[in-house]
């Protein structure tokens, strides 16, 4: 770790952001650009995170599968949409064993079109239905602009992809996940989220609908945390996803796609993080409570013998424990190492904390400290994980609150998103140019449509005529 003073949040955001990933160790860069390599530190994260979500989904029926990494141009070529949004996005495979090949190759941007084509193979009736596969993969889109974890060439997420014999059935998929990610980022990540519609000109390409849960990061700026789209018949025509139905009659089949990524360890890390470092909230932290001895070395066997007792008691009840019994760094230097992992609590356990019977107890997120005795102190930590996970919900909420704002005109919307920050809801016409102006003229962009908006705006903010729609608008990541 390194011991150079973080830049704090208020002098630079984004500099302070790339400073905390480095003190947490979190990741390192590739020396292929916009590519990072995941440290155990970060991928622990991704892996906590993949554990719960993939829990989430296996309870409501869906069951993970594998797909090839390289697909082949056709399948671009069948969905015009989807080429087009994703084409200048994709790197080629044109080449393999010194040889041209026949066809060339895509490297995975996102899987409609492979498991397009598979899923065609596998649906012949009804009694097929419905299809629900999710796979945990990396990706590839070849980035301008990256930032670690939000914005890579290379980055790692989950694409669920189903596949329904009516319409409604694929539309209650579509909204069950956005649900459950809501679900998961606000109950497991502590980070309260917007549920809403993309507008089309953000939607995803090939989709009918794209709905998204959007998170405000502490900078005020906006993270599409995840997307769930409605694809309804779409691909199933493309890629000839039919069906004999319950008349037999054949019948297109109807799909979803939904994801989210390793940008989110991104969202935690700007949502929770202050200027010590990350702050993780404890129910997805790899690590719960990390004991720290503390004694001269006369004293050292008796307080690691003591620590070790409690370590055992914690493990058999599921805390995700560590204990730190090196002995060429200081106590001090491990406070500081922690606090910038953001590991929710630390207990400290010195030679007078054995004699009593006792251990201190310090939070990550208040950064106080409590003395407990040994035999309560079990309990008190499962008090101390729900205190820090409602705290740094009920934080990340604050902070959205602040920042969120209504306007009614163009030139009052400009004004918040260049003097102050967060999200600012508008009223919107429907015209894709008065979306434009917003964004050419206030830096701002649309982050959705949301279905429970704090106010129903009337007119649009670019051009004042009547309002079809009540808008999210933000600088975004």
């Amino acid at each position: 770790m390194s011991s150079k003073k973080t830049v704090s949040q208020s002098e630079d955001f984004s500099v302070w952001y790339i400073e905390t990933i480095k003190k947490a160790d979190l990741m390192d860069y590739s020396p292929v650009r916009g590519c990072i390599v995941f440290k155990p530190a970060g991928y622990a994260l991704w892996e906590a995170i993949q554990k719960e979500l993939d829990a989430r989904l296996k309870e409501t029926g869906h069951e993970n599968a594998y797909f090839p990494l390289f697909i082949p141009q056709s399948f671009f070529e069948k969905e015009k949409e989807h080429v087009e949004g994703f084409n200048p996005e994709l790197p080629w495979v044109t080449e393999a064993g010194g040889d041209p090949l026949e066809e060339k190759l895509a490297i995975r941007p996102t899987s409609e079109t492979m498991i397009g084509h598979m899923f065609s193979k596998w649906v012949k009736s009804y009694r097929d239905l419905p299809l629900l596969m999710n796979q945990w993969c990396n990706v590839v889109r070849w980035e301008k602009r990256t930032l670690p974890f939000l914005r890579t060439s290379e980055f790692l997420w989950q694409e669920g992809h189903t596949a329904h014999a009516t319409e409604q059935e694929a539309k209650e998929e579509t909204f069950k996940i956005l649900d459950l990610y809501a679900e998961f980022i606000e109950s497991g990540l502590a980070i309260p989220v917007v549920r809403g519609e993309k507008t089309p000109s953000e939607k995803f390409a090939g989709a009918v609908h794209t709905y998204s849960v959007e998170a405000m990061m502490k900078d005020g700026k906006a993270l599409q945390a995840g997307t769930s789209h409605y694809m309804g018949q779409r691909f199933a025509k493309s890629f000839d996803i039919q069906f004999t139905d319950a008349n037999n009659q054949l019948a297109y089949a109807y799909t979803t796609s939904w994801g989210v990524s390793t940008r989110l360890i991104g969202a935690l890390i700007m949502v929770h993080g202050d200027d010590q470092g990350l702050v993780l909230p404890p129910r997805i932290a790899p690590t719960q409570v990390i004991i720290i001895p503390i004694g001269a070395k006369g004293e050292r066997e008796r307080v690691l013998s003591y620590a070790a007792q409690i370590l055992d008691r914690f493990k058999a009840k599921g805390i995700r424990v560590k204990l730190d019994d090196r002995d060429n760094y200081s106590p001090g230097w491990k406070f500081n190492e922690y606090e910038a992992k953001g590991i929710p609590l630390r207990m400290e356990i010195g030679p007078r904390d054995v004699n009593q019977d006792q251990v201190v107890l310090a939070r990550r997120d208040t950064l106080e400290k409590i003395t407990v005795p040994t035999a309560e102190v079990l309990e008190t930590v499962d008090r101390l994980f729900n205190e820090i996970q409602e705290n740094l919900y009920q934080q990340a909420k604050a902070n959205f609150d602040r920042n969120t704002h209504m306007a009614e005109t163009l030139e009052a919307l400009t004004d918040i998103i260049q003097t102050k920050r967060g999200f600012v809801l508008s009223g919107w016409c429907g015209d894709d140019r008065c979306e434009a102006k917003v964004k050419e003229e206030s830096g701002a962009v649309s982050r959705n449509i949301p279905f429970d908006p704090p106010e129903t705006m009337k007119t649009c903010v670019a051009c004042g005529e009547k309002a079809k729609y009540t808008v999210w608008f933000a600088k975004s990541y």
